[in-house]
């Protein structure tokens, strides 16, 4: 019996594999609007089986996206777009659906990546970004703002708001997006936080804000699947550590929180990474160890075997795959046939089944094969 082809339950959410399709950005959105395109990419990622699929980052407001071509939940329109993305999906496919909520902070307002990733200036129709403090990501990029009060619960009142969208039309779980440099991790980092009152300094302090964003976040949504998305090591001496990690994961659960996502790194470009199969799984285990919260891995897990394993080792209690979808998007199909296991599809596709797997597909009605 196939581990990573286990059923497992987040709070109040059932997944029936281990399989998690990990957001990933698109930067095809019209003024924070989905398009045709977000309907085509995650309908076909919704045929392919697995457990999970949580889609891109996503802004609570404007200024919070990434990019001008970033998806954004904060107004009637970006809502009814999304809507419209999300109703299609479910005329053909039961996956759970989670979105994550984000908010880039000080790297926000960049240039798309094929547009050199770089921070798009107000002069060439960017805008101001904000941050816990007013350290640019790189050195040469103009400050951000540092929020203020008011900034601050303007910020964590959009993150409730779009919560609130988010249930509304139709998502399964919320993961909240505290890794990779954006807002809520910049707060936890000293290298980004800097701040002398009681949102910057010691671990608490830097805490305070993501917690009060988490809290508002889980009271606003008390019966759906709420979790968060770590960078564990800012790969920068200095910087955040997985051991301050898994004290913040501590208190995530003591507070309900329902997962913890971990990978790592993005906050600054000093960061020193050796790259390679499975890098970020030992620090998946550090959090999963040390907090008792079910576990995501990521990075560079490319292989059934590789997948498996993690799983029926303890390593982690789930696998997130990212570029390995956009590859291979029907990689669940494939790690059920080398592992003996069965997975839900289409009963249109059913007839593609190699000869000798004849128990590879089920119906996600009856779970029969």
């Amino acid at each position: 019996m196939s581990k990573l082809f286990s059923p497992i339950e987040l709070g109040p959410l059932k997944l029936e594999n281990r399989i998690v399709i990990a957001p990933m950005c698109q930067y095809t959105a019209d003024e924070g609007k989905a398009t045709d395109w977000h309907l085509i990419h995650l309908g076909q990622l919704a045929f392919s089986g697995a457990g999970l699929l949580i889609i891109e980052a996503t802004a609570v407001e404007p200024i919070g996206r990434i990019t001008a071509g970033c998806v954004g939940l904060y107004s009637d329109e970006t809502e009814a777009a999304l809507k419209r993305v999300v109703d299609a999906i479910r005329q053909y496919s039961d996956m759970p659906l989670m979105i994550q909520l984000a908010h880039a902070g000080r790297k926000a307002s960049s240039h798309r990546p094929w547009d050199g990733a770089q921070l798009q200036l107000t002069s060439e129709g960017g805008w101001q970004t904000v941050g816990p403090s007013a350290i640019p990501h790189l050195p040469t990029e103009p400050a951000p703002q540092a929020l203020d009060l008011a900034g601050l619960k303007r910020i964590k009142e959009a993150f409730v708001a779009t919560a609130k969208r988010s249930i509304r039309i139709g998502f399964n779980g919320i993961e909240l997006h505290a890794a990779h440099g954006y807002l809520l991790h910049q707060f936890l980092s000293p290298l980004a936080n800097q701040r002398t009152d009681e949102y910057g300094g010691s671990l608490e302090n830097r805490m305070r804000f993501p917690l009060e964003v988490f809290d508002a976040v889980r009271a606003a949504c008390p019966d759906t699947c709420v979790g968060i998305r770590i960078s564990a090591t800012d790969w920068v001496d200095g910087g955040l550590t997985a051991q301050e990690c898994v004290e913040f994961g501590k208190i995530l659960k003591a507070r309900g929180c329902d997962f913890i996502d971990v990978s790592s790194g993005g906050i600054s470009p000093l960061q020193k990474i050796t790259l390679g199969p499975k890098y970020q799984v030992p620090l998946a285990t550090e959090i999963k160890q040390g907090t008792g919260l079910p576990t995501m891995a990521v990075g560079l897990i490319t292989t059934p075997a590789e997948a498996e394993g993690i799983v029926a080792d303890g390593e982690a209690d789930m696998v997130a795959l990212a570029r390995g979808m956009l590859y291979d998007p029907r990689w669940p199909w494939h790690a059920a046939a080398e592992l003996g296991a069965s997975v839900t599809a289409p009963k249109q596709y059913w007839r593609s089944q190699p000869r000798g797997l004849s128990d590879l597909f089920k119906d996600a009605k009856t779970g029969m094969r």
